[in-house]
């Protein structure tokens, strides 16, 4: 525990009294509903907290500024029956009783989502990040996000650099891109992750499947990146545009097959759908790629064309879908730990999707 992490609790007297919250802090979703009131008796061990904090460690969904406003508000909270104040001394055996607001949307809701977690200390963690999830909440997307997934696993202890509707995220991948994704437990390695991202000592490499591929075994991608001139959703190559900012990608062939590519990706810069659209400008876009490929799913049956029926008027059997998003996955990470600066590289397995179409490649695609 730093002494910079204490001077966000100004009215803690101490940095010993930070740490004794910190690691007396046993957090369970709350079972109650907004609009209903919770209760929570002070145990021997919580016994002198600040009536605040105790909330704050019961309800880490709401942040402290919204526990205060509404200790502060009437019929808000009560200890005992009676109106407290934030600063208001608990003793053993107290009954708190908070009537739950609505979360604010800009604070994640801890939601039990099962988290594949390849790596966990004291300052950090590495997320499997599965496919459709989005990161962090947004518009359409309140729930079954990572964020929200976090609060629920670390139970309120991440860092809180990037505001409190992204607690611990460092950086992001696209909704539909599985793999690797780094997430910060405290402020003063968020920092120091942060550095390494904005002076690129962070090594990133994704493995992608696409459709078809470039001549060369290798090759490397200058291109700068900006929004698409028409379409809000998509980002576009624009070399033209003075408000694109560069972007470069090493591409790497590591398999070929008949009308598809196993790609390595090596992004040196971390533009918005980099690698999906360097790889389009290439003529080879990320299979499965709706917005930069043209559509969003392959079938065994399009791999393997012997299933398919040899007279036209022959019943098809049901098709059997492989692949419903981008074949695109963070693989593995290098990086220098943010504290003990000891050099890691986690690595994240080929996911069941993605590794079932290329053991369809393999089978009925092979070069050989």
């Amino acid at each position: 525990m730093t002494k910079d992490r204490a001077k966000d609790f100004e009215e803690i007297e101490s940095v010993d009294e930070l740490e004794s919250f910190d690691s007396a802090l046993e957090w369970a979703p709350p079972t109650e509903k907004p609009g209903e009131v919770a209760t929570r008796v002070v145990s021997d061990a919580e016994a002198g907290w600040r009536l605040d904090l105790f909330l704050v460690a019961k309800f880490p969904q709401y942040s402290r500024v919204l526990i205060r406003k509404a200790i502060q508000a009437e019929n808000g909270v009560d200890v005992d029956g009676i109106h407290g104040k934030p600063s208001f001394r608990l003793k053993p055996g107290s009954v708190v009783s908070f009537r739950l607001a609505e979360p604010p949307r800009e604070s994640p809701i801890p939601e039990d989502i099962p988290l594949d977690v390849l790596y966990e200390d004291d300052d950090m963690a590495v997320i499997n990040k599965p496919a459709d999830m989005v990161v962090h909440p947004s518009r359409g997307h309140w729930s079954g996000t990572l964020v929200g997934a976090l609060a629920h696993r670390f139970q309120g202890k991440l860092s809180s650099n990037r505001g409190p509707a992204r607690p611990g995220i460092v950086h992001r991948l696209d909704r539909d891109t599985s793999g690797a994704i780094i997430v910060a437990k405290n402020d003063v390695a968020h920092a120091n992750l942060a550095i390494l991202f904005e002076e690129k000592r962070i090594q990133k490499e994704y493995f992608a499947l696409t459709l078809g591929g470039f001549n060369a075994d290798r090759e490397v991608v200058d291109q700068p990146i900006g929004r698409h001139p028409k379409y809000r959703t998509k980002m576009a190559v624009a070399p033209d545009d003075p408000e694109a900012k560069p972007a470069q990608t090493y591409f790497e062939i590591l398999e070929r097959f008949r009308g598809f590519s196993a790609v390595r990706c090596l992004p040196k810069t971390g533009r918005t759908h980099q690698i999906r659209l360097h790889l389009a400008h290439l003529g080879c876009p990320v299979l499965c790629d709706k917005l930069y490929g043209g559509r969003s799913e392959i079938t065994l049956e399009e791999i393997d064309r012997t299933r398919r029926p040899v007279s036209k008027n022959a019943e098809a059997p049901p098709e059997t879908t492989l692949l419903t998003r981008q074949a695109l996955h963070a693989r593995r990470i290098t990086f220098e730990h943010p504290t003990t600066r000891e050099t890691m590289t986690i690595e994240a397995p080929i996911p069941r999707d993605i590794q079932a179409v290329l053991d369809a490649l393999r089978e009925h695609r092979s070069l050989t």
